[in-house]
């Protein structure tokens, strides 16, 4: 009996625990995207997982090839079963088309609060100056900002009216929660060059006076043509500092251990309000009598069932005409491409692009969109 269980130790059994147990996780990340959270509550994080996974499965492939074992083949046809998953992470864009002078420059970026929260570390605002020289540098016709904050005149902050001479759009769009102690208002905005004939929202049953997850949109006519913009921040995981101590932020307080439980609830709970509002947004953008151009920050990564509501409907600008990995988070999490631009079939995309430069917890993406 002691013999068994000791061999359990052996090298070559580990080998092969560790490559079930990586099978298993490959195979449970490839349902995440169809299957809503509420129905297997912990999928979402097999999906959020997916990165590790393939990984590790690609390191045992080439064990198990060096040893020549048909544990190889065995996980050749586990990764090939994923099929066209495995592009979701990546681009090798198939659209070489150039775009034409009248195509759309659209701008998506999660400025967080223009770092107004980092004035005690940061009292020159020199972040904040930094993603307004950006924008200001980009010349976007459309400008999707998640995460927007501006003050009323009276206290010192850019007011909303700053962003229409930085941005050179006469025409806004925006929804916010109020903060009428420090009259800071939070929320989504939408900037445009070009005229808005009709301004709306997607309303979510989360929205409250102190939630910043809105979707708003736009019609925006750009010469002959009539494009419905979406700009959405899908809901957040709400991080608080004790939760950032699990990914070995030392500045952080709190006992990481115990936080377990509460950070995988916060994450279960986001997923399945995020998968609600995916299908409210996407329902919304098909009564759309207009192409659509959807922008956010949806705080899901591809291998996700939010990302899955847009992409069977919708093109990913990304996929469509870039080439990498394209992450977009740059904050202490590693949570990899979040940020998205997706347009209806019937429009073309080109020349996307991800912010070089770091001035927030998010890069900038953009891309330009036009008719086919």
């Amino acid at each position: 009996m002691v013999r068994k269980l000791l061999s359990i130790f052996k090298p070559i059994n580990l080998l092969r625990i560790t490559t079930v147990l990586g099978l298993l996780a490959l195979g449970l990340s490839y349902l995440a995207p169809f299957v809503h959270p509420e129905t297997i509550w912990f999928l979402p994080f097999f999906g959020l997982a997916y990165p590790i996974a393939i990984c590790l499965n690609l390191l045992l492939l080439i064990i198990w090839g060096i040893m020549k074992s048909r544990w190889a083949l065995y996980i050749l046809l586990f990764i090939l079963l994923g099929g066209n998953l495995h592009f979701r992470i990546t681009a090798i864009a198939l659209n070489s088309e150039e775009a034409p002078k009248t195509a759309l420059k659209v701008l998506s970026y999660n400025v967080r609060l223009f770092d107004i929260y980092a004035l005690k570390e940061d009292p020159s605002h020199a972040n904040r100056d930094s993603i307004f020289a950006f924008l200001k540098r980009e010349q976007a016709d459309v400008v999707c900002m998640q995460e927007f904050y501006y003050q009323d005149h009276t206290v010192g902050f850019p007011s909303v009216d700053t962003f229409n001479t930085l941005l050179q759009a006469a025409h806004s769009h925006n929804r916010m929660s109020f903060s009428p102690g420090f009259r800071n208002y939070f929320g989504v905005a939408i900037y445009s060059k070009d005229p808005m004939i009709t301004k709306g929202q997607v309303d979510f049953e989360e929205n409250g006076p102190q939630t910043n997850n809105f979707c708003i949109f736009a019609d925006i006519v750009r010469d002959q043509d009539t494009f419905r913009v979406y700009n959405a921040h899908l809901q957040s995981i709400k991080f608080q500092q004790d939760d950032y101590a699990l990914f070995g932020d030392r500045a952080m307080t709190g006992n990481a251990r115990s936080n377990i439980p509460i950070l995988l609830k916060k994450l279960h709970r986001a997923s399945c309000i995020r998968a609600d509002q995916a299908k409210k947004v996407v329902e919304h953008m098909e009564q759309s009598p207009y192409p659509v151009i959807l922008c956010g920050d949806f705080n899901a990564p591809p291998m996700s069932y939010t990302y899955n509501r847009f992409n069977n409907v919708f093109t990913d600008a990304f996929r469509n005409s870039s080439y990498g990995w394209g992450s977009t988070y740059a904050g202490k999490v590693p949570a990899g491409r979040i940020d998205y631009i997706f347009h209806s079939e019937k429009l073309e995309s080109g020349d996307f692009q991800i912010q070089k430069g770091v001035f927030s917890d998010h890069r900038a993406i953009s891309c330009r969109v036009w008719e086919k």
